[in-house]
């Protein structure tokens, strides 16, 4: 069985990394270095940055403590899937019908931004269209039948198609869901192959991209000064991106966001012919409940299945143990299979499930708390925070017009609160 290697200052042992296409690395950021933005977070989010600023000319410096995408970017699902948040609707007394239209047209751009960069770049990550949201309950198919409406009425470009209990073997050869939701504008890919890509592209641009050079202390003013260990950066602006892993480095940000587990397993290749039953369209997936499956194949047509998601702050001793009976419980025919990689890590969480994209002061920025759905909208976000920089759009407003609650009682007690919350949803979802 393999060591989960959640927490180590290395990649874990996934089959992400083991199909890893760049294994070379980047330097330690060392000296005094003085640029216009520093970024502090190697993800998707601080990628995305550095890389739209260095399309637009800014000098930049990327500050990631451990390895390019180590963290929830390079551990998640692989699935982009349109949209930004949970229930933009909720925001509309606060940003009025033209932010929510604004935010509803971003949540199709955050997808068309990562297809577009994979094509221009000529990234190798596996990209396959093609996704399903799966029902087991007749609601979710009523909730699948308001979105394919929506959808039409946003003109959107992309097939979308109903399916019954009849028709959902079409999509996943299981008898666990009653329907689902085509949706052939979202997708799947390798997201570590992406992150790391991109990472590489930003260099080859002009970026200064460090790992394993995690930021010690923040000095704030006009001059910002950022410390490592063997490193100083002087910035006129900064940008913070340390989602779940943000710690100490600012308080507020860390207030805000909460760090929960999420985990996937990989299983040896399954044959043609099994593959073919398992996911005939080899599109990603996803249930509706609380304790969501999420899952895959990979271009090597393993079985990537994910899902558990904890709040306690601490990992299972064994993923497979945790997660292989929800993958044998869809799948009763793969109980022969072999697992051959097994891998979590955090996400962050915010109160409302919304990102946080905005401004601490008019120099400093941030991005976090994506709440699992972040593939396509960290990219965004990185649009968003390079236009504000370099002052091309204002987008970034409208999402600073959000209201982001604290998780009350500090660190120690933020876990159990939202825990004792998700029991409840849970308790809704049986019943």
């Amino acid at each position: 069985m393999l060591n989960p290697g959640t927490h180590v200052n290395d990649y874990p042992n996934s089959y992400y990394h083991a199909s890893l296409q760049d294994q070379a690395g980047f330097k330690h950021a060392v000296g005094t270095i003085r640029t216009q933005v520093c970024v502090i977070g190697g993800g998707f989010s601080g990628v995305s940055t550095a890389l739209e600023l260095r399309e637009r000319g800014v000098d930049v410096v990327l500050l990631e403590a451990y390895r390019i995408g180590w963290g929830a970017s390079g551990r998640n699902g692989g699935q982009l899937i349109r949209g930004i948040g949970h229930g933009v609707e909720q925001f509309r007394n606060r940003i009025g019908d033209a932010g929510v239209e604004m935010l509803d047209h971003m949540g199709f751009e955050a997808v068309d931004i990562v297809k577009q960069r994979i094509k221009k770049y000529q990234i190798n990550c596996d990209l396959k269209m093609g996704y399903c949201d799966l029902a087991t309950r007749q609601r979710d198919l009523k909730a699948f039948e308001t979105d394919q409406a929506w959808l039409k009425t946003k003109h959107y470009p992309y097939e979308t198609r109903l399916l019954d209990k009849k028709d959902i073997h079409e999509v996943v050869g299981s008898d666990a869901y009653v329907g689902g939701l085509i949706d052939m504008g979202s997708g799947h890919l390798h997201p570590l192959n992406l992150v790391v890509s991109e990472a590489r592209i930003a260099e080859q641009l002009g970026a200064k991209i460090f790992e394993r050079s995690e930021v010690k202390s923040m000095q704030r003013g006009a001059i910002c000064v950022v410390k490592t260990d063997h490193a100083q950066i002087h910035c006129e602006q900064l940008v913070i991106c340390g989602n779940a892993y943000i710690g100490e480095l600012d308080s507020t940000l860390n207030s805000q966001v909460l760090p929960a587990g999420s985990y996937v397993i990989a299983s040896e290749p399954l044959s043609d012919e099994l593959a073919q039953q398992v996911l005939p369209s080899d599109m990603a997936v996803c249930d509706q409940r609380i304790d969501l499956d999420y899952y895959r194949l990979s271009a090597d047509k393993r079985l990537l299945f994910g899902g558990l998601c904890t709040y306690s702050g601490r990992d299972p001793k064994s993923i497979i143990k945790a997660l292989r009976p929800n993958m044998d419980k869809v799948f009763p025919y793969l109980k022969h299979l072999n697992i051959d990689y097994q891998w979590g890590g955090m996400i962050g969480i915010g109160a409302n499930r919304f990102p946080q994209i905005g401004r601490l002061q008019d120099n400093i920025f941030y991005a976090q708390a994506y709440s699992g759905h972040g593939v396509a909208a960290t990219h965004l976000a990185g649009k968003v925070i390079a236009e504000a920089i370099t002052k091309e759009t204002n987008r970034i407003e409208v999402y600073e017009q959000v209201k982001h609650l604290r998780f009350p009682g500090g660190p120690r007690f933020r876990s159990p609160l939202l825990a004792a919350g998700m029991l409840y949803h849970r308790f809704l979802d049986m019943f």
